[in-house]
């Protein structure tokens, strides 16, 4: 995490900015791609968690594939030193210019996640004169036990083909030979912590792919996503996510087809802790009833707070760093807000920190996933930077 020798000099930089711990961030690859080669499961990193290219640069070179959701993000995938063919390519709504993208990248997997899909791109292939590999994204109808903006595997979701489609999607494959049906997709959701969804998951592909493999369909792939969440309450004492649970739910529930390879889509899993949004206090205001402590970052460099209530750890560095502070002294109640014009911009209502004073830097912690990839420039705020710990004095 952030160490306090470092803290003074993180006051050269201009606030806000995004910090990156570039030794978590390995620790946390490490991890993880030991828990893969356990099992020999490959992982494809989701480019929407965080597209810093630095970041990706070592998720690549820590053999990891992309796993992308626009043209854009296999664009990017491909500069930033991803193996084509490790690059899969999901998402409900892709356009004709993005399907070309990835053709012509010659990707490893579209997900397709509705029969009309599967037609386009296979039209789109041909017309390139090119077989398109194609896994089918299947809504398992199962609840990952998670906000429900990011739930993505229920049968009311917008994603995903759903059992009663099946016939239909295996008809239009079978008459469309510009496209190879390759394997199975299944995302259920973000920020799952329960690792008994991951269990719930895998019975229900199992019973899913029993339907294929009775009809004579069976497939060397199965990719069963990503969603294993992060402690944002005490990112300091649990920084690296249980990938070992995750996996070993996956071998003890799910059974494979002899010789298939099994796949994940890990993001916010692998840069969530590394990644912290620095700010500075700009005022505090004494109201009647509430004490206003005003950052300089606002909604608009970390949105996951006004958009679905989440929380992030905040903590006064400056406070922590000062060479007479006691951590048993008295603390204050203050609401944390940002700089812009909207009441939603929140971080937090209540929150119990050291005496607080203009100038303060203050930490958002575990930022390093869906904060600075999903910045925008609202009120023509400007966007917030990355800096990384090798730039440290």
């Amino acid at each position: 995490m952030l160490r306090k020798e470092n803290i003074p000099s993180l006051a050269i930089w201009e606030t806000p900015f995004y910090y990156y711990n570039l030794d978590l961030l390995d620790r946390t690859l490490t991890a993880c791609r030991q828990g893969l080669d356990r099992y020999g499961y490959s992982a494809h990193f989701a480019l929407k968690a965080n597209a810093e290219p630095r970041i990706l640069e070592r998720i690549c070179q820590a053999g990891f594939g992309a796993d992308c959701v626009s043209g854009n993000e296999v664009a990017l995938a491909v500069r930033s030193g991803f193996a084509p063919d490790q690059i899969v390519f999901a998402g409900v709504g892709k356009s004709d210019r993005e399907i070309n993208i990835a053709l012509e990248a010659g990707i490893f997997s579209f997900n397709c996640e509705s029969i009309p899909e599967i037609e386009v791109i296979g039209a789109l292939a041909a017309a390139q004169g090119k077989t398109a590999r194609i896994a089918l994204r299947i809504n398992p109808d199962v609840d990952a036990h998670t906000h429900h903006y990011i739930s993505t595997g229920k049968k009311e979701n917008k994603f995903g083909i759903s059992p009663w489609m099946f016939e239909q999607a295996l008809t239009v494959i079978r008459n469309t030979p510009s496209v190879e049906l390759i394997g199975l997709h299944f995302h259920v959701g973000s920020q799952i912590t329960d690792l008994s969804v991951f269990a719930t998951l895998c019975k229900r592909v199992n019973e899913i792919q029993q339907w294929f493999v009775d009809r004579g369909v069976k497939l060397p792939h199965l990719n069963l996503g990503g969603g294993l969440g992060i402690n944002y309450k005490h990112p300091t004492e649990d920084p690296i996510p249980n990938f070992e649970g995750w996996f070993e739910q996956v071998y003890r529930h799910l059974t494979p087809l002899p010789g298939q390879q099994i796949h994940f889509e890990p993001g916010r899993s692998l840069v969530g802790q590394c990644g912290h949004l620095i700010s500075r206090v700009l005022y505090i205001k004494e109201g009647l009833e509430k004490r206003f402590l005003i950052l300089d970052a606002g909604m608009n460099d970390l949105i996951r707070p006004a958009l679905y209530q989440a929380h992030h750890r905040i903590e006064n560095l400056s406070a922590s760093n000062r060479t007479d502070w006691n951590p048993d002294a008295e603390t204050l109640r203050y609401e944390v807000v940002g700089p812009v014009c909207e009441s939603s911009d929140l971080w937090a209502p209540e929150v119990d920190l050291p005496i607080s004073q203009r100038g303060d830097l203050v930490a958002l912690h575990s930022s390093g996933a869906y904060g600075q990839v999903m910045g925008m420039r609202y009120n023509q705020r400007d966007l917030a930077p990355a800096h990384y710990s090798d730039e440290l004095a």
